[in-house]
């Protein structure tokens, strides 16, 4: 059972949120260059997986959670051509620079709006599916995050998690280690001019429960099933985790790759 938070504690949960938020405003000019460049590209091919393992319904809505710049929200139009997209992020001019990416109609079908993910500004039950590439360690506490969009999802609706796997593992003979701790926030500080931000990507990386970890938080919140998949050595994972459909029993969490 879930215990309340202490005011000081909720205190803190509020100054994190609007630290992280500005952080991120900080450096949206510079986001999807470093994204790109930092991950060589791959970060494309993991926010396609991301969508895929999606499957909203047909003319449904899908919620993008920390949507960032909106390249999931993009991703998510472009593989369900009759979806709409409700792209929620704590960060405004994240949100603004991912506007320039809304042509050919794509403005009609993704909807950004300022939001917090521990009180999403949705109905019950009214997402078919919902989505987060790299934002769930931003948010505090994350168990309130799991709720919410439990909350927001039609049963049988999924909830899928893109984030990297924790540092404290060795990964590579601890290449990927050094990479967070070194190189990471020293390309990050030359490039958009904010070691800080970039520093913080990698502490909280290190700080990330690992998969099983994460798992069992998500079934502590009260999705039906969860699993998960690794990417490029376990450096990324995918997690997803199910609403029960109707009456649907709850099973223990388990690992069912060739579901994504």
């Amino acid at each position: 059972m879930q215990r309340t938070p202490a005011p000081d504690q909720e205190q803190r949960d509020v100054l994190h949120g609007r630290q992280v938020a500005a952080m991120f405003g900080r450096i949206a000019g510079w986001y999807d260059f470093l994204n790109h460049s930092l991950s060589l590209g791959l970060d494309i091919y993991w926010r396609w997986r991301l969508a895929r393992a999606a499957r909203p319904e047909p003319g449904s809505v899908v919620l993008d959670l920390a949507a960032g710049t909106l390249d999931v929200s993009v991703a998510l139009c472009r593989q369900y051509p009759d979806v709409r997209v409700a792209a929620v992020d704590f960060a405004l001019p994240m949100l603004e620079r991912g506007q320039r990416k809304l042509a050919g109609g794509l403005d009609q079908r993704i909807l950004p709006a300022q939001g917090d993910g521990r009180k999403l500004p949705l109905p019950d039950e009214s997402v078919s599916a919902a989505t987060i590439a790299f934002g769930i360690r931003n948010i505090r506490p994350r168990l309130s995050a799991h709720r919410e969009v439990l909350r927001v999802l039609k049963p049988g609706g999924r909830f899928c998690i893109l984030e990297f796997g924790t540092g404290r593992r060795k990964v590579w003979g601890g290449l990927y280690n050094f990479y967070l701790d070194s190189v990471l926030p020293g390309l990050g500080r030359l490039v958009s001019g904010d070691r800080a931000a970039y520093r913080y990507l990698a502490e909280t990386i290190r700080e990330f429960p690992d998969e099983r970890q994460l798992a069992r938080e998500l079934m502590d919140a009260g999705y039906a099933r969860v699993f998960h998949v690794a990417m490029l050595s376990g450096i990324v994972y995918l997690h997803v985790a199910e609403k029960a459909a109707g009456t649907e029993a709850q099973t223990p969490a388990q690992q069912r790759p060739e579901a994504v």
